[in-house]
C-alpha cells in the first residue's frame, strides 16, 4: 500500500514555512488525538501519519531529501529506515511541546512527553556516508557499520545517577515535569501547562551523580549498525535510520542516523539516471562488415550484434539491464554508444589500398535523406 503524500497530510505546500507547517500539524494532530477519540483506531492511524509527516517536514535535511526524492529518500522502502515506525510514546516524547505551547494543550495531553517518557534530552542526529558499487546498488544490499557516537552509560543505565535512591522525584511538580496554573478569563477558569522551571520537565532530581558518565547518562563509544540499503538509490540521495543517533542525556531519545548515498566509479560504465552508459569503440572493418561482441553490463556480460554498415554515434539499447527505481518495479535500460575507431598510423601499402577504395561510390559519404536527425534519435531514446 503506497503511503499519502506528506504534504497533503497536513494541508501545506512545499513553499509553506516552519511555523506553518507546525501550525497545520497542530490541527490535524489535535483533531485525531487519542485523548479526544478513545478507543478509535482509525484516528490513531490518522494521528500517526500525521506524526510521521511533521517529523519529515519539520526537518530541513529530510524535506529536502522528501522533495528531491518522495518517500524512497526518508523511508528507506520500508527497511527500517525513519518513517511509519512510530508509536505513541515516540510522538508524545518529541513533538509534545507542539501540543503544550497551545492553551488547550493541558487537556489532550499536551504534557505527555515529559511524564510518559520520563526524564532526559533527546540526543543530536548523526550522518555517515556509504560508498556503494553499481552492483550493490541494483541489488541492494546490507551493510554493518561501526558508528562512532554517544551511547548510553552501561553503569547507571543512562540515568546519571550513581544509585536508583539518588533519583528524587522534583519537589517542585511532584514528578510530573509540569506546573500547572489556574488562569481567570472572560471564559472562566483555564488550566494552564508549562514545563517544570527546577528540573526542566524531567520530573526528577539527581542528588549524587554516576562516576562513569559524570551525571550526563551517556558516554562515547562505538556502536555496530546494520543497514539495509533499498535498490536503485542514486548519489546524493539521504536515508534516515531513527533512533540511531547520539544517544540522548540522562536517559534521554536517541537522535536518527542519516545515511548519506555516494556511488562508487564503474570501470567501464556511467550512470545517467536509471539507464547506464557504455562506449563501445569498434574498428573500420567491424562498422563495415558487421561483427557480434561482447559488452558489459552491470548484472555481467551480454552479446549484441552490430548491424553491417553501422555508423559511429549509433545507439544501442539493451532493455531493463539499467538501474532499478527505488519503491517501484521499473528498471532502466543500458545504452551502447558506437564509436567507430580511425587508425592513425598507415602503411605505405596501406594507405594505397585506402586510396584505391576512396575513389568508389560506396566510400563517399551520402546520408539518407530520409535519415533522422541526432536530436530526433535522442528523443526517441529518452521519452
Amino acid at each position: 500500500m503506497s503511503k499519502r503524500d506528506y504534504y497533503e497530510i497536513l494541508g501545506v505546500s512545499k513553499s509553506s514555512s516552519t511555523d506553518d507547517i507546525k501550525k497545520s500539524y497542530r490541527k490535524v494532530a489535535m483533531q485525531f488525538h487519542p485523548d479526544r477519540n478513545p478507543g478509535d483506531k482509525a484516528a490513531e492511524e490518522k494521528f500517526k501519519e500525521a506524526a510521521e509527516a511533521y517529523e519529515v517536514l519539520s526537518d530541513a535535511d529530510k524535506k529536502a531529501q522528501y522533495d528531491r526524492y518522495g518517500h524512497a529518500g526518508v523511508s528507506g522502502n520500508g527497511r527500517g529506515f525513519s518513517g511509519g515506525g512510530m508509536n505513541m510514546e515516540d510522538i508524545f516524547s518529541q513533538f509534545g511541546d507542539v501540543f503544550s505551547d497551545d492553551l488547550f494543550g493541558s487537556f489532550f495531553g499536551g504534557g505527555r512527553g515529559r511524564s510518559s517518557r520520563g526524564r532526559g534530552v533527546r540526543g543530536s542526529n548523526l550522518r555517515v556516508k556509504i560508498k556503494l558499487t553499481y552492483e550493490e546498488i541494483a541489488k541492494g544490499v546490507s551493510k554493518q557499520i561501526k558508528v562512532k557516537k554517544h551511547v548510553n552509560c552501561t553503569t547507571c543505565s543512562g540515568s546519571g545517577a550513581k544509585d536508583k535512591s539518588s533519583i528524587q522525584n522534583c519537589s517542585t511538580c511532584g514528578g510530573s515535569g509540569q506546573v500547572k496554573k489556574i488562569a481567570n478569563t472572560f471564559m472562566g477558569q483555564m488550566q494552564t501547562v508549562t514545563t517544570c522551571p527546577s528540573c526542566n520537565g524531567e520530573g526528577s532530581t539527581v542528588t549524587s551523580k554516576c562516576t562513569a558518565c559524570k551525571g550526563d547518562g551517556r558516554v562515547y563509544g562505538e556502536e555496530t549498525v546494520k543497514l539495509d540499503i533499498p535498490a536503485g538509490v542514486q548519489e546524493g540521495m539521504q536515508l534516515s535510520l531513527s533512533h540511531k543517533g547520539n544517544a540522548g542525556e540522562r536517559g534521554g531519545s536517541p537522535g536518527d542516523l542519516l545515511i548519506l548515498i555516494e556511488e562508487e566509479p564503474h570501470k567501464e560504465l556511467q550512470r545517467d539516471g536509471s539507464n547506464a552508459a557504455y562506449d563501445l569503440h569498434i574498428s573500420f572493418s567491424d562498422a563495415v562488415f558487421g561483427k557480434q561482441v561482447e559488452v558489459p553490463t552491470i548484472d555481467g556480460k551480454a552479446k549484441i550484434k552490430i548491424p553491417a554498415g553501422t555508423q559511429g554515434g549509433k545507439i544501442f539499447r539493451l532493455k531493463g539491464k539499467g538501474f532499478p527505481t527505488v519503491n517501484s518495479y521499473q528498471r532502466g535500460d543500458q545504452l551502447i554508444n558506437i564509436n567507430v575507431w580511425v587508425p592513425q598510423h598507415l602503411s605505405a601499402e596501406e594507405k594505397l589500398m585506402l586510396e584505391k577504395l576512396n575513389e568508389s561510390s560506396n566510400f563517399k559519404p551520402n546520408p539518407d535523406k530520409t535519415e533522422k536527425s541526432f536530436l530526433e534519435k535522442m528523443r526517441e531514446l529518452f521519452t
